[in-house]
């Protein structure tokens, strides 16, 4: 596995974190893909690194996965908000 650092400090990995602690309620891959700006296929690879990391859970609804974030996953998430307010 790449270095865990790697994952925190690309746009697009950072925004669907901050877009799933924005948003309680449990989302989809492509709507999260749609608010990030990225395609489909490389919203999966990112949640794929982001499950991994114990960062976001999904859960099956038959042929759909509904993607939350797990405690660490809001505090990841927590800490980037943060950082956006300081260079802001």
């Amino acid at each position: 596995m790449k270095d865990n650092l790697d994952i925190f400090f690309r746009r697009k990995p950072a925004l669907m974190l901050v877009s799933l602690k924005k948003n309680t309620r449990m989302r989809y891959g492509s709507v999260l893909a749609k608010e990030v700006d990225c395609t489909y296929s490389h919203a999966v690879k990112i949640l794929q690194t982001l499950e991994e990391l114990k960062l976001v859970e999904f859960d099956k609804k038959g042929r759909i996965k509904l993607i939350q974030l797990t405690p660490k996953g809001k505090e990841v998430a927590q800490a980037i908000e943060s950082i956006q307010g300081l260079i802001k």
